[in-house]
C-alpha cells in the first residue's frame, strides 16, 4: 500500500497558500483519461461490441506487453461519456469520497465468486469493492476476534468510507467474512492472497506468510481457479506461490496494489491502473475483467514485470519525497521560500504536484520496507542501486534534521527575551551553534503520531521516529493523535510499545494525552508531526496559555506562519520563510 504513503501536494493544499487563479483540485479526484500533451498520441477510443455485450480489446504498447482495456456496457459507461438516464436502484449505485462519481454494480450474470485471504489495510478494502462491483466475496482471516467484528459491520482500522462500504456488501450478501479457509476457498473461481510480507532482517521481503497461505488454499482450490498475489512481493514471488501449490490445473497471476491508505476506498473505486501479470494471459485477462467496473486501464504483462512496477512505483515516490526535503533544505540555506518553489516545478506537467510536499521524513507500512526489498532484489541481481541507496540515506537525515530544529528551537526561546518572541526567523539568536543539548530534561509536545493523517498506522511511522529520537536525546514527551484514544480524565497513556523505523523501540518518558491542550501543558515547544486537519482549527491562544514557551516546530508545514506568528508564537517550519 502507498503508502500512500504521504498526503500529496497541491495548490491549495496544505502548506501552500490559496492564490488567485489556482484552482483547488478535489479531494478525490474523477480518474480522467490521458491528457493530451505535444508528441503522445491519444489513447484509441475502445468500441462497444455489438449486442452490448462485455469483452476486451488489447492495444499493444510494448513487445512483450499489451493493455487490456474493459469494454463497457451500457450497465457501465465508458470514462467521459453520458451515463444512460435508467439507473440501477438504491444501494445498486453508490458513491465514496469527496468528487467521487457513482460506481454500478456490474450485471449479476457477471458476478464471480471470490476468496480474499487477510482483512487488512489491503484485504479489507480490496473485497469490500469487489463486493459492490457484484462479485460474491469471502473473506477470511485466523483473527476471529476482528472476524467477529467484521460480520457485525465494524471495521477495527481507520480507512475512510470503508464501514460504509463494509455495511453495503453485508447487506446485500455479498460479501462474508468465515475463520476456515475452506469455507472461504471452496467453489472460488479467484483466491487473493492479502497477507503480510514483513521486512526481514536483511531487508529483503519475509514471504512465510504467503507461503503458508497457498499451503493452506492448495487442497482446496477448484480446478482452472485463479490464484492472485495482491500482497506486496519481491520478483519471482508467483513462482514460489506456483511451487507451494503443487496444482498444475491452476493459474497464479500478480496484481499489485496501489492504494493510498487514508483514501483506500476512492483508489479501488477509481485507480488510474490496474496491472496483471502472468504467463498464462488468458487468467491474467479474467483478472483485469474483475475490475471492470473502474473503467481503468489494464495492463497485462508478465509476473515478473508486474512485481518490479510495483517495486519501482513505491522507489520513485519515496525519492521524489526525499528530493522535496532535500529541496527544502537548500530552500532554509539560501534564503528561499520552499511554498513557491513547489510551485514552480509542480505546475511543470512533467513533474506535477503529487508527492512533492516537504516533511518530517517518509514512513509508513510499504515506502520504507519496498524500498529495502527493492535494494536486495537489486543486490542479488548483481546491479548496484546507489541512487535508491541515496534516498533512503536522505531520509534518515531528514529525522535528525527535525530533532535539530526542535533543539535549536528550545535553546533560542530560552536566550530571547519574551518581547522578541513571534518575529520572522533569522530575527532571534541565530549565531549559536545547532545542537540538541537543549533537549535533555525539557517538555515537548507532540501532534500526531501516525504516519500519515486519515489512517490509525502508525507502523513506521516518521512521526513515532521522531518521537523516539527526541525521547533519546532526553525530552520528556506529550503526545496527542486522533487515532490513539486516551478518555477524559484518565492517567496519560504510557507509549512504550511503540517502535521506530527500524523497529527500535521508544524509550523515555512518552505519554499520549486526550486532546491538542492537553498535549501542551508546560511544554517548552510544540511539534506538529502528522498533517491532521483539525490541528488547524484548534485554539492557538488557548495553545499559547498551556505551552511554557510559545515556540512551533511544524514538520507537516500545515499551519499558517503568519497567524501564529501575530499570536507572539515562534514559527519554525520546513523550508519555510
Amino acid at each position: 500500500m502507498t503508502t500512500g504513503n504521504e498526503t500529496p501536494e497541491r495548490p491549495g493544499g496544505p502548506g501552500v497558500p490559496e492564490r488567485p487563479g489556482v484552482p483547488e483540485r478535489p479531494g478525490v479526484p474523477e480518474r480522467p483519461g490521458v491528457p493530451e500533451r505535444p508528441g503522445v498520441p491519444e489513447r484509441p477510443r475502445v468500441p462497444e461490441r455489438p449486442g452490448g455485450r462485455s469483452g476486451a480489446v488489447r492495444i499493444t504498447s510494448s513487445p512483450g506487453a499489451t493493455s487490456f482495456v474493459p469494454v463497457i456496457t451500457a450497465a457501465t459507461p465508458p470514462r467521459g461519456e453520458p451515463e444512460a438516464e435508467a439507473e440501477a436502484p438504491g444501494p445498486e449505485r453508490a458513491s465514496f469520497g469527496h468528487g467521487a462519481r457513482g460506481v454500478r454494480v456490474l450485471p449479476h450474470a457477471r458476478a464471480r465468486a471470490v476468496a480474499v485471504l487477510g482483512v487488512g489495510y489491503v484485504g479489507l478494502p480490496t473485497a469490500a469493492v469487489l463486493a459492490h462491483f457484484g462479485h460474491q466475496v469471502s473473506c477470511v482471516d485466523v483473527d476471529e476476534h476482528k472476524i467477529a467484528q467484521l460480520a457485525s459491520g465494524s471495521v477495527p482500522i481507520v480507512e475512510d468510507h470503508l464501514e460504509d462500504l463494509v455495511r453495503d456488501g453485508l447487506d446485500a450478501g455479498r460479501l462474508r467474512f468465515v475463520t476456515d479457509v475452506a469455507d472461504a476457498v471452496t467453489g472460488c473461481e479467484f483466491v487473493f492472497l492479502c497477507v503480510p510480507t514483513p521486512q526481514g532482517e536483511d531487508g529483503s521481503a519475509d514471504l512465510s506468510y504467503v507461503e503458508a497461505a497457498a499451503a493452506a488454499i492448495g487442497p482446496h482450490l477448484e480446478t482452472g481457479a485463479v490464484v492472485v498475489n495482491k500482497s506486496t512481493v519481491p520478483v519471482g514471488s508467483t513462482l514460489v506461490v506456483e511451487r507451494v501449490l503443487g496444482r498444475h490445473d491452476v493459474s497464479v497471476v500478480s496484481n499489485p496494489e496501489f492504494l493510498r491508505e487514508g483514501s483506500a476506498v476512492a483508489d479501488s473505486l477509481h485507480p488510474e491502473r490496474i496491472v496483471v501479470g502472468a504467463a498464462d494471459q488468458s487468467a491474467a485477462a479474467r483478472v483485469g475483467e474483475l475490475f471492470a467496473g473502474t473503467h481503468a486501464p489494464v495492463l497485462i504483462t508478465d509476473a515478473t514485470t508486474a512485481e518490479t512496477i510495483k517495486y519501482a512505483a513505491n522507489a520513485f515516490l519515496a525519492t521524489k519525497l526525499s528530493f522535496v526535503n532535500a529541496v527544502a533544505s537548500l530552500c532554509e540555506a539560501v534564503g528561499a521560500d520552499v511554498r513557491d518553489v513547489i510551485l514552480g516545478l509542480g505546475y511543470d506537467r512533467r513533474i506535477g504536484f503529487d508527492y512533492l510536499r516537504p516533511g518530517p521524513g517518509w514512513g509508513g507500512s510499504c515506502l520504507p520496507k519496498d524500498t529495502q526489498a527493492l535494494l536486495r532484489v537489486a543486490e542479488d541481481a548483481g546491479y548496484d542501486f546507489s541512487f535508491l541507496r541515496g534516498a533512503i540515506a536522505t531520509n534518515d537525515e531528514q529525522f535528525d534534521r527535525v530533532v535539530a530544529k526542535v533543539a535549536d528551537a528550545l535553546r533560542r526561546s530560552a536566550a530571547v527575551p519574551s518581547s522578541r518572541r513571534g518575529r520572522r526567523r533569522g530575527a532571534e539568536v541565530d549565531d549559536d551553534p545547532p545542537g540538541e543539548a537543549g533537549l535533555d530534561g525539557r517538555v515537548v509536545a507532540v501532534w500526531g503520531l501516525t504516519f500519515k493523517a486519515g489512517t490509525d498506522d502508525l507502523r513506521s511511522s516518521p512521526a513515532v521516529e521522531i518521537v523516539r529520537r527526541l525521547a533519546g536525546r532526553g525530552a520528556v514527551v506529550r503526545a496527542y493523535d486522533p487515532t490513539v484514544i486516551v478518555p477524559v480524565g484518565a492517567d496519560p497513556l504510557r507509549l512504550d510499545g511503540l517502535t521506530g523505523m527500524r523497529g527500535d523501540p521508544v524509550t523515555g518518558a512518552v505519554t499520549a494525552h486526550p486532546d491538542p491542550y492537553a498535549a501542551c501543558t508546560g511544554a517548552g515547544a510544540l511539534v506538529v508531526l502528522t498533517e491532521w486537519d483539525e490541528f488547524r482549527l484548534v485554539d492557538f491562544r488557548r495553545v499559547a496559555r498551556q505551552l511554557a514557551e510559545p515556540v512551533v516546530v511544524d514538520a507537516r508545514n500545515l499551519l499558517d506562519p503568519a497567524q501564529l506568528r501575530r499570536l507572539g508564537f515562534t514559527y519554525e517550519g520546513i523550508g519555510r520563510r
